[in-house]
């Protein structure tokens, strides 16, 4: 009997998160229950390796050491970034593979315990000095807005509602908020993507025996309608107390609301105070101070010489629209500094190979610029086509950030043939 079918299910269907790869840490298995935990689409994740999906170290990747080894690790406690901009803490089991006595691959199961250590309420630990208002360069007249609304939201300590694309720094925002209000005890984040009932449930007792602070509901329009009703009853109750809450959405309330993503009521509760953060392309002049203020720290805590970038990089980084916004900037430069070594300026040969494929191939091109080029008076029907197509499929890949699965629902097609387009794309790239 064949038990490819059994062996496929049981792998769908099991608790745990499983992510394989092969030698070269390419992704050959995820499952459904590891793309709840992580937020990927496997077809995210089958052309990168690991160190370029996840903010880890290689000596602090369990499948990377297993494959290195090639002897399993168990119970291994992992805390880490994804290139979504989420801490993510799991226990994993890691085993080699082997094929005929050979290493072929690593296979990684997982156990997600990132909401049990959101039961505690860690704060926010990206950074390690607090993030104040004075820590934040806002150059642009949109963060400038942001900061004084989010001074007066913490002078009144009324809730605040924080909007903004993933990756835009609503964290941020609101430990600014925490720090300057007259909120008693520390910041803490509750992630709403994976909370349960009896999370919250646990979150209003323990709140009920501590002495206030902040609580930063992290998108709750990720939370099922039923877990939304349980927060805001908790939310309620608590605001008679010492606890100042914030929180935040990915898109606009009332388009969730319309959508039935978002309870109006919740919205209502945290609306007092709405503040909104404009993704990184429509305020490039932020960029800049933001790499100036990396940089520096960069030099202060690493001894390093790095102290800008070069005039082709500065060129590239303010032509490119960072889908991933600052997180994406600041996780790329985690990746560069990590290579630095005496350099004083980031130059492109500094620059990952995933990053400038990407960034450089984006020229912006305006539809007549398919008809009409130097030196010819009209393209080729089958080039015209195949240029065209290629602009409108990439203007829906920014359009949703990168998201196969949002940019081929509104062009109206599967998934499926999304990529193999992409795919079809990129070879012909590749060959030009």
């Amino acid at each position: 009997m064949d038990m490819t079918p059994f062996l496929k299910f049981a792998a769908e269907h099991v608790a745990v998160g499983i992510h394989a790869v092969d030698l070269k840490g390419k992704t050959i298995l995820y499952n459904n229950k590891m793309k709840e935990i992580e937020g990927f689409d496997f077809e995210e994740l089958v052309d990168r390796s690991l160190l370029e999906m996840f903010r880890f170290d290689q000596h602090e990747s369990t499948l990377l050491q297993v494959l290195q080894t090639g002897e399993a690790v168990f119970n291994a406690k992992q805390t880490y970034w994804n290139r979504k901009g989420q801490q993510i803490t799991t226990l994993n089991d890691t085993y080699p593979i082997y094929s005929k006595g050979k290493l072929i691959g690593a296979m990684e199961m997982s156990r997600d315990v990132t909401t049990l250590e959101k039961v505690v309420y860690q704060p926010l630990k990206k950074y390690e000095e607090p993030i104040t208002f004075n820590s934040i360069t806002a150059v642009s007249n949109s963060m400038r807005k942001v900061l004084e609304t989010a001074e007066k939201a913490a002078a009144t300590k009324l809730p605040v509602l924080l909007i903004g694309e993933s990756g835009t720094g609503k964290e941020l925002i609101a430990e600014a908020i925490h720090w300057a209000s007259s909120s008693k005890g520390q910041l803490y984040t509750l992630y709403c993507h994976g909370t349960n009932g009896e999370l919250i449930d646990q979150l209003n007792k323990n709140l009920s025996a501590k002495s206030g602070g902040t609580i930063y509901c992290e998108r709750i329009d990720l939370l099922s309608r039923p877990l939304q009703i349980q927060l805001l009853k908790m939310a309620q109750d608590q605001m008679s107390g010492d606890t100042y809450f914030i929180a935040s959405v990915g898109e606009d309330p009332v388009e969730l609301i319309a959508s039935n993503k978002l309870s109006k009521e919740l919205y209502y509760f945290f609306s007092a105070m709405t503040i909104k953060l404009e993704p990184l392309r429509n305020r490039k002049e932020d960029i800049q101070p933001f790499i100036d203020d990396y940089l520096s720290r960069h030099r202060m805590n690493f001894g390093s010489m790095v102290r800008g970038l070069d005039d082709e990089v500065k060129k590239l980084f303010m032509a490119y629209d960072w889908p991933g916004n600052l997180k994406e900037l600041e996780l790329l430069l985690d990746e560069i500094t990590s290579l630095i070594t005496t350099q004083e300026h980031i130059s492109l040969n500094l620059l990952p190979s995933h990053f400038k494929s990407k960034a450089m191939n984006k020229t912006a091109l305006a539809p007549e610029d398919f008809i009409i080029r130097s030196g010819r008076e009209l393209l080729p029907l089958d080039d015209y086509l195949f240029e065209a197509e290629m602009y409108y499929l990439q203007k829906a890949m920014d359009l949703h950030g990168g998201n196969v699965t949002k940019a081929a629902a509104a062009l109206g097609m599967s998934r499926q043939n999304l990529q193999y387009r992409l795919r079809k794309i990129k070879k012909n790239e590749a060959q030009t």
